[in-house]
Order: structure tokens, then C-alpha cells, then sequence
């Protein structure tokens, strides 16, 4: 089998795609503070910031093929730690690309729907990406940089993202699916809309890529949907009432970094490749069952 290092193995999208990719492959996790666990995959510990721990990690295990997936994926803890966001987002992915570059091999970068602007959606990859938080324009500038230093670099857009989830992670969906649990109210804006997919068909996908080669790809799903309508799509496969959920404008949102408010994937270039996520309401459901299966509707941090 071959060898393929993941880099976030403790976050939610790099432990799913560990999670799919043991079935193909010799897989390293690479994770920082938070050990995932995995029964089949190596965990190694690596301060991707500091650019002689990594290369002496890939030295040593001479992987194949990389994945890079560790990210400080929240635009308001981008915005609070411009230079700390900055070393993990850009400098260790440049780092990476570079190091995989000199080795010859792939390396497959996690981008992010948030480097458009959300004004001209659906987004295809020939759209020129417009950020309006520092999130983004880190994810842009990396995406360049990387490309320069390695020339078969692969570089997956992924939008929002919910799932199954290792302890002490979440995804967009645990908070929702606790706050209707708890028969707590909650608000969710009408005017924010995505192209979800789980992680389960993140991870499929970013996995065919690896193997297809396409130089840039958006793996979004086939529906375009807002907050709101995905909230009451969760209520309904937990059998709650949907009337606690209230309609609100992202406009009376106190978050402190700028969110776009469409960025819609075009992923038809994927779609054709053999991507196929399946619908939104089906995803959920599953999770459902896999949630209510191992009793984990835990309370999230922040």
C-alpha cells in the first residue's frame, strides 16, 4: 500500500478523511495538541510551524502523498491572531508544498469557499477569488505560494462542512443538533447560503482528487441552501419542532470577521469527475443515526 500523510488528523476533516483513507492506503496521521485516535493509522505529533520538525518527519516516514488539511479554520480566530493564524495557514502550507515539491510527490491542499466575496455566486474555479476576511486572503495567498513551489500541487475548495466528529472537535451541525436537543431557541440567518456536504463525502472526494490530479477542484455539494433552511431540515430528522428556530439576518450578527453571503459552488468540473454527494436531507440522517448510535451529542466549546 501506498504511504499518505494527513496532515489535522485531530480536526473534524482530517479525521474523517483518515477515517475513508485506511481503506486504501498506509496512512500517518499528523496532528498537534488534540490525538484523534485511530485504530489503523499512525499518529504523529509535528509542529508544522517549524519548518525542521516537518522536514525531518517527512525524511523519516517518506511519505507518497500529502494531504494538507491542519488549518486555523475560524475567520474570528484569524482576525484576533493575524501572525499566529498566519504561520499555520500560509507559512507551514508553503513550507509543505516545498518539501513535497523536492520529494516528487502529490500534495493536495484544503482551500475554502470563503475566498469569495459572496456577490457573484455560484462560484466555479474559474472565478478570481475575492476575500473580504483575513481567513480568506490567507487561504488565497497560500493557494498562489504553494503553486509556485510545487507545480502539481492539487488544491480542493471545500464548503461547509458537517459531520460525525472525533472527541473535542465539531462541525457546523453539533451545535444545532444540541441547542434543538435541549429545546433551547435559537436564530439562524435567511440570508447566508452554501453548497454543503458532509464530511463522510468530503473525504470521498478529496480521496478520488488525489488520484485524478486536477489542478484546482471544488468539491461543493448540488444544493444551495441557507442556515435556516439547514436548521430546519436538522429539526425534522431529529423529530423536533422547527418552530424554535427563528429567521435572522446576518446583518444582526455581533461575529467580529466579515462572512460572505453566498459563496455557492459551481462543482460541476467535480460532478463530472465521478463526485456525487448525495442530498443534504440523506446526509443528515445519517448523522443522526450515527449520533443517536454512540449517545456523543456533546456541548460545544465557545
Amino acid at each position: 500500500m501506498k504511504k499518505l500523510l494527513i496532515t489535522g488528523a485531530g480536526g473534524f476533516l482530517g479525521w474523517n478523511i483518515c477515517r475513508i483513507a485506511v481503506r486504501r492506503y498506509e496512512v500517518t496521521g499528523v496532528y498537534h495538541r488534540r490525538h484523534a485516535g485511530f485504530p489503523d493509522v499512525a499518529c504523529v505529533q509535528c509542529d508544522l510551524t517549524c519548518y525542521a520538525e516537518v522536514k525531518a518527519m517527512m525524511r523519516q516516514l517518506r511519505p507518497d502523498a500529502v494531504i494538507h488539511a491542519a488549518a486555523i479554520a475560524s475567520p474570528d480566530q484569524c482576525l484576533e491572531d493575524p501572525s499566529g493564524s498566519r504561520r499555520i495557514n500560509v507559512d507551514a502550507a508553503v513550507s509543505l508544498a516545498g518539501l513535497c515539491g523536492e520529494a516528487s510527490i502529490p500534495c493536495l491542499f484544503i482551500s475554502t469557499d470563503l475566498i469569495f466575496d459572496g456577490t457573484s455566486p455560484p462560484y466555479s474555479e474559474a472565478s478570481d477569488p475575492t476575500p473580504i476576511n483575513l481567513y480568506g486572503e490567507q487561504k488565497v495567498e497560500a493557494e498562489q505560494a504553494m503553486r509556485a513551489r510545487h507545480g502539481e500541487m492539487i488544491i480542493c475548495r471545500m464548503p461547509l462542512l458537517f459531520g460525525d466528529v472525533p472527541s473535542g472537535a465539531r462541525s457546523s451541525i453539533q451545535p444545532l443538533i444540541y441547542t434543538l436537543t435541549a429545546g433551547t431557541e435559537m436564530a439562524l440567518f435567511i440570508d447566508e447560503f452554501r453548497t454543503p456536504v458532509s464530511g463522510t463525502t468530503a473525504a470521498a472526494g478529496i480521496l478520488s482528487m488525489l488520484e485524478k490530479k486536477p489542478e484546482l477542484i471544488h468539491l461543493g455539494g448540488k444544493e444551495r441552501i441557507s442556515r435556516y433552511d439547514f436548521g430546519k431540515l436538522v429539526a425534522a430528522a431529529l423529530g423536533k419542532d422547527a418552530s424554535a428556530i427563528r429567521q435572522d439576518l446576518a446583518a444582526n450578527s455581533s461575529r467580529p470577521a466579515a462572512r460572505p453571503r453566498d459563496v455557492s459552488f459551481d462543482s460541476s468540473k467535480a460532478f463530472s469527475l465521478g463526485y456525487r454527494p448525495q442530498t443534504i436531507e440523506k446526509e443528515i440522517a445519517a448523522l443522526i443515526c450515527i449520533s443517536t448510535a454512540k449517545a456523543k451529542i456533546e456541548l460545544p466549546s465557545g
